[in-house]
């Protein structure tokens, strides 16, 4: 079963760190935890679909786009190969597009508005580096729970 947020937070507050409140829901899952995996990209998705094409069960990609509301670092080809790949959601911190149909997509997919700009491909950007945003810092290998109260990360899984 999920973990809550707020429950997570009465238990655990000196142990987490909790995201300002920055974020949308498009995916169909509002729910959402795992370990995470990071990229630091730029208006380029390439690195985003890299990723993706690992097969990744129970992953949460925490993708730092800059907060570039100029184009979208995620769709609906990429959420579904997130899907097929088994990751547990996506974090962007930029845009997104394709809403109607990531809405309908059993994962959990959050970001900071929609934009219908294709992102650029050059294939630059960052792997598995800490990325910080939203107040707090997303590390590789942490673990990350979302819901409708928020996010928070962790060092060690909740048990």
């Amino acid at each position: 079963m999920p973990h809550r947020t707020a429950d997570l937070y009465d238990r655990l507050a000196d142990q987490l760190q909790v995201a300002e409140p920055l974020f949308r829901d498009f995916g169909k899952h509002r729910q959402f935890e795992g370990k995470i995996a990071t990229l630091k990209v730029f208006e380029d998705n390439s690195l985003v679909r890299t990723r993706l094409e690992i097969d990744s069960p129970g992953t949460v990609l925490v993708v730092d786009g800059g907060g570039s509301l100029r184009c979208a670092l995620l769709g609906d080809q990429l959420a579904q190969l997130a899907v097929d790949r088994h990751f547990s959601g996506i974090l962007i911190f930029g845009c997104i597009r394709d809403s109607t149909i990531l809405a309908g997509l059993p994962i959990g997919i959050k970001a900071l508005a929609t934009i219908p700009v294709k992102s650029i491909k050059r294939g630059e950007g960052q792997a598995d580096v800490p990325v910080r945003f939203a107040g707090i810092e997303f590390r590789p290998g942490d673990y990350f729970y979302a819901d409708d109260d928020g996010i928070v990360t962790t060092k060690t899984p909740v048990a």
